[in-house]
């Protein structure tokens, strides 16, 4: 049976903005996929845990951070939409009872999957869904459901952060909160500095599709097909190897992957360059580090890795690498009239279909400790497994691949589309990028594999 209670807020700040870049850029794969983007889990409770004490970290943090308290408005004559945040309001907070021969974990993960497949009311739905589930008297698990205009995964740290930081008697927030909120963010970026920094990353943009093939994978080989599949990939050889390369090479762990994607694919497609779209936090940039909004945007990524050594390809992954993040803040609407204006340019429509997230939770630097010896790279080799996942919002690019950091392992989660990757190619692929990186620990003189296409002359 399921109840539900609205949370009243309250909270400072109000108004009606245009979207800012970092909201424009997952409202724009909401409208071409038509399937709400979100993020979120299941928490397990201790005991001890009631109605009230959830409803009042709900109430707290919807009146603390005003992208909670924002939903779109619409334009009638079809403009583009708007942002509107309000001052107060009531939310629902959903309370799942349960008999005794359920299972709570199985229902709060039903609750879940309900959340994330079910589209939100944008004009009308606050963007956080949250329930818990009760078997008799008490809670066993919360679920919470964000809309990702309104958080990324850095934000939900910050939501979370900020939460356990109340003073456990008063209920009192830690400070006032100084980070640039989403209405102040978008004022920001019709001033002069964020449009310089605008026009820098266009430039970069029409650079890169100037330069890459107009095409990533060719034309489908499977036809018939459809569909998308995903696989998760456990590579404990691979965070081993990553270790020992971005010690060797004075770099991180994120550039020693990239290059290893960028050899893993380039040797399964025999195309070189690799260009794909970098998801990239601008966390770094002044007052964003902990707000609580989506901050990360699309930036194209480029490497040539043919005719290189592995050693190469790492440092050239990481020359490209900066390239991409300093030139990821950007009008995504601005973005679309460059991508249109190069590929009539062109006489082709450019390919956007392969994308890479680095969203590791842990420490990317090398390592000051003791690190794995050759041996032990080869024998964590035939540790590596995979299964075959479904989410409700899975990717519908041609490749799309993220990079997760369980405990002594690299997760290659990587969706495809089934008309160009069979279940073979896509294992293939993955299995590729592991074999990257244990050769790149021992052998780092050794060629990529990968040579440059040869020129035709008359």
């Amino acid at each position: 049976m399921v109840n539900q209670v609205l949370v009243p807020f309250e909270g400072e700040g109000a108004g009606v903005e245009e979207l800012t870049w970092g909201q424009i850029g997952f409202w724009q794969g909401m409208e071409d996929t038509g399937q709400s983007a979100t993020m979120g889990g299941v928490t397990e409770l201790p005991p001890g845990i009631t109605v009230d004490v959830v409803a009042d970290g709900l109430r707290f943090s919807m009146g603390r951070h005003q992208a909670l308290r924002t939903r779109l408005r619409f334009d009638p004559a079809g403009g583009r939409p708007k942002q509107v945040c309000s001052t107060s309001g009531e939310v629902p907070l959903e309370i799942v009872d349960i008999g005794a021969d359920d299972d709570p974990a199985e229902v709060a993960e039903a609750v879940r999957v309900r959340y994330e497949e079910l589209n939100f009311d944008y004009e009308n739905e606050w963007p956080v869904r949250m329930a818990v589930v009760r078997s008799g008297d008490r809670l066993t698990h919360m679920v919470a459901v964000y809309l990702h205009l309104a958080v990324d995964a850095t934000a939900l740290d910050v939501l979370v952060a900020d939460l356990l930081a109340r003073d456990p008697e008063t209920g009192a927030p830690a400070g006032p909160v100084t980070a640039t909120q989403p209405l102040d963010q978008a004022r920001q970026q019709r001033k002069p500095g964020a449009r310089r920094t605008c026009d820098s990353s266009l430039k970069h943009l029409e650079h890169v599709l100037r330069t890459a093939t107009a095409s990533r994978f060719g034309e489908p080989k499977y036809r018939d097909a459809s569909g998308f599949r995903q696989i998760r990939y456990r590579s404990p050889a691979t965070a081993a190897a990553i270790q020992v390369i971005a010690a060797r090479e004075g770099t991180n762990t994120s550039s020693v992957l990239l290059a290893c994607f960028g050899v893993g694919l380039a040797r399964f497609t025999g195309n070189s360059p690799v260009m794909a779209m970098l998801l990239v936090s601008n966390r770094f940039r002044p007052s964003f580090a902990e707000s609580v909004s989506p901050l990360v945007q699309m930036s194209p990524y480029l490497i040539d890795v043919a005719d290189a050594t592995l050693s190469e390809a790492v440092h050239r992954a990481k020359a490209s690498v900066l390239n991409t993040y300093k030139n990821a803040y950007y009008d995504p609407y601005l973005q679309d009239e460059v991508i249109d204006r190069v590929s009539a340019d062109r006489g082709e429509e450019m390919d956007f279909s392969c994308f890479y997230n680095d969203r590791r939770a842990g420490d990317r630097g090398a390592t000051d400790g003791p690190l794995p010896t050759a041996q032990e790279i080869r024998d964590a080799l035939p540790l590596s497994g995979y299964e075959w996942e479904y989410e409700p919002d899975m990717s519908t690019r041609k490749l799309y691949l993220n990079v997760d950091d369980p405990p002594g392992a690299i997760d290659f989660v990587m969706s495809v589309d089934n008309r160009y990757f069979s279940a073979e190619d896509a294992v293939a692929v993955v299995q590729g990028m592991e074999a990257v990186a244990a050769q790149a620990a021992v052998e780092p003189t050794a060629p990529t594999g990968v040579r440059a296409p040869v020129a035709l002359t008359s």
